[in-house]
């Protein structure tokens, strides 16, 4: 069901939650979090609705989408209220705002955060320079970022460090969560001789990309070059190299020097996959730290960004 509610006050949609949970039952009950979606004027919200309602599944939560639109004019607030199929296992709340009330968003979000839940705060498209003491930022227990929205993908890793707080997470960092698994694999497997360097090659400006090579670099401790090309990831061992490629169908490749190819079929995942495992923790993300020190140390090197 989708109640639309153009030209409202939050007092207005709060009260027709309250009637809708009255009729329809406590739909609220279940909630594991409040997951708030902030989306600055021209950035698309559906998608980011349809990913949260896609992660509900597995995180039942109550979804506040706030859609920040023009400054100009006077202050206007219209609501959309989607509850059963059209949510999902959540109940979603979007509230779009213009005028001056869209430089309020953590005002207008408060009546509708369920109490003792925990807060996730989401920027689907470009962030704030500083998320964690962005108003809305500071609500939140976690908050997800995207580095590759940013529009200087060449700087953006840097910033994200230079204003990084305990919470702090980014989508760029989901993504290689299979290649962080498939190398940790191909680490642990005979033989175990010394890694004496590391090849990351990939595409140039691609946050992804350099998370992973400075994962590495923090983890194992040892030269490692970020190099443009077809992505590849070559571990150096004196006895030759340990390789994983992707071949010509979206496979993983694992060479090892003496063994066959080892190959593993990569499962298509998606923004709503990406979201879902994001919100399967709430605590710090120590490794995305490591990583994006070890990201940036190569960067400050002279390697590729």
């Amino acid at each position: 069901m989708i109640i639309e509610m153009p030209e409202t006050s939050t007092n207005d949609v709060a009260k027709k939650m309250v009637e809708i949970r009255e009729s329809g039952g406590a739909i609220s009950l279940g909630r594991v979090l409040t997951l708030v979606v902030v989306a600055e004027h021209g950035e698309p919200t559906e998608a980011a609705v349809e990913a949260a309602i896609g992660a509900s599944s597995e995180h039942p939560s109550r979804v506040i989408v706030l859609a920040c639109g023009s400054r100009k004019g006077a202050s206007l607030l219209n609501a959309q209220i989607r509850v059963g199929g059209d949510a999902g296992a959540s109940e979603v709340v979007i509230l779009s705002m213009s005028g001056p009330l869209a430089d309020q968003p953590h005002s207008v979000v408060t009546p509708f955060l369920l109490p003792d839940c925990p807060i996730v705060v989401w920027w689907p498209g470009a962030a704030p320079e500083d998320p964690s003491a962005d108003p809305m930022g500071r609500i939140g227990r976690r908050r997800i970022l995207d580095a590759s929205k940013s529009a200087h993908p060449e700087s953006v890793l840097e910033r994200r460090l230079a204003t990084y707080s305990p919470g702090d997470s980014d989508l760029a960092w989901t993504q290689i969560t299979h290649w962080r698994a498939l190398l940790a694999s191909a680490i642990d497997r005979p033989p175990h001789t010394p890694i004496q360097s590391v090849v990351v090659t990939g595409p140039a400006q691609s946050p992804g990309i350099e998370l992973l090579a400075g994962w590495l670099y923090s983890a194992l401790g040892v030269p490692t070059t970020r190099s443009i090309g077809s992505f590849e990831v070559r571990l150096l061992r004196d006895h030759g190299a340990t390789v994983l490629s992707i071949d010509q169908n979206g496979n993983a490749v694992i060479s090892v020097p003496g063994k066959p190819d080892g190959r593993v079929a990569m499962t298509n995942r998606d923004l709503p996959v990406y979201l879902a495992e994001e919100l399967r923790r709430l605590d710090t993300d120590e490794v995305f730290e490591q990583a994006l020190r070890g990201a940036v140390e190569l960067s400050q090197q002279g390697q590729p960004a």
